[in-house]
């Protein structure tokens, strides 16, 4: 019996939600190592397989809104460095979910950039993540307010990150602006790899190679995903990461949340799901969302 469109996209979804929480897990796993050399090596991998398929396409790396391209790479690059830096700082599911606010801060910046206006639903929404952020890190000792706010900034820049892929998307072809964030994150993660560099073990280089593979091929699958079905029933998937994160910390690494943590937790999801499945009218749909 042939899938459907609709699922085939839902189960990529779901394959590079599961890649992202790899990609997390070898993060993490690399605590040893400074964040911007850990960028460094993801970025050089991702260059070198996105020029590949540019070239066995024949099609030109370099795009034609440049500006934009940069824009996109820039906050990627910011949203990437404080997303590693949460990793190597707190549990895992924790700074899975406070990096996937960016629906919410896509909203606030289409009532700034375009004069949208906002509803009271989506003004609930806000309120029920929001609510979920203070009781994470208000319920879990390990999480600073300096925690929450690199993931409410880091939240932000994926958000300025995507509004200018959905916005790239009319012009660029989409492995151009993939090229672009890894090309972007390169010569930024390296002037300050300089200034810190530690040799990588045998098992670091391992978990260096597997963690641009995890986030090559999620990448893959989330582009897939959302050219085969419609941005409404795969979006929502993409926060199953959030899932994957609590077990594979759970059997990795131990961690345990107290109740009002994962209500926390809970409530984000439901304001962050709220925004993606919300649809003011035709002329938009539900922010892409991933990784940066």
């Amino acid at each position: 019996m042939p899938i459907s469109a609709a699922s085939r996209g839902v189960l990529y979804m779901l394959v590079a939600s599961l890649f992202f929480a790899l990609m997390a897990l070898f993060t993490k796993l690399l605590a040893g190592l400074p964040i911007a050399e850990i960028i460094f090596f993801r970025a050089m991998l991702s260059v070198l397989l996105c020029f590949a398929g540019l070239w066995r396409l024949g099609l030109s790396p370099w795009g034609s809104d440049r500006a934009g391209l940069l824009l996109r790479g820039v906050a990627g690059f910011l949203a990437l460095a404080q997303g590693f830096w949460l990793l190597h700082q707190i549990p895992l599911a924790a700074a899975t979910t406070l990096t996937h606010l960016s629906p919410l801060f896509a909203t606030l910046l289409g009532i700034w950039l375009v004069r949208e206006k906002i509803t009271l639903l989506q003004l609930t929404f806000f309120a029920l993540s929001f609510g979920g952020v203070v009781m994470i890190q208000g319920f879990d000792y390990r999480i600073t307010l300096l925690h929450l706010l690199v993931g409410i900034s880091a939240s932000f820049c994926m958000s300025v990150a995507y509004t200018s892929v959905r916005r790239l998307g009319k012009t660029e072809h989409p492995l151009v602006i993939m090229f672009y964030f890894p090309l972007v994150c390169l010569p930024l993660s390296l002037a300050a790899m300089l200034l810190d560099f530690v040799s990588p073990t045998p098992v670091q280089w391992l978990y260096l190679l597997l963690l641009g593979l995890s986030a090559q091929v999620g990448q893959y699958c989330m582009t897939v995903a959302y050219l085969v079905a419609p941005i409404s029933r795969v979006a929502i998937v993409s926060y199953s990461e959030v899932i994957f994160s609590i077990l594979l910390g759970f059997v990795l690494f131990a961690e345990h949340f107290n109740a009002l943590t994962y209500a926390g937790m809970a409530l984000v999801l439901a304001g962050v799901i709220g925004q993606v499945l919300w649809k003011p009218g035709p002329h938009r749909g539900p922010l892409v969302v991933g990784e940066a």
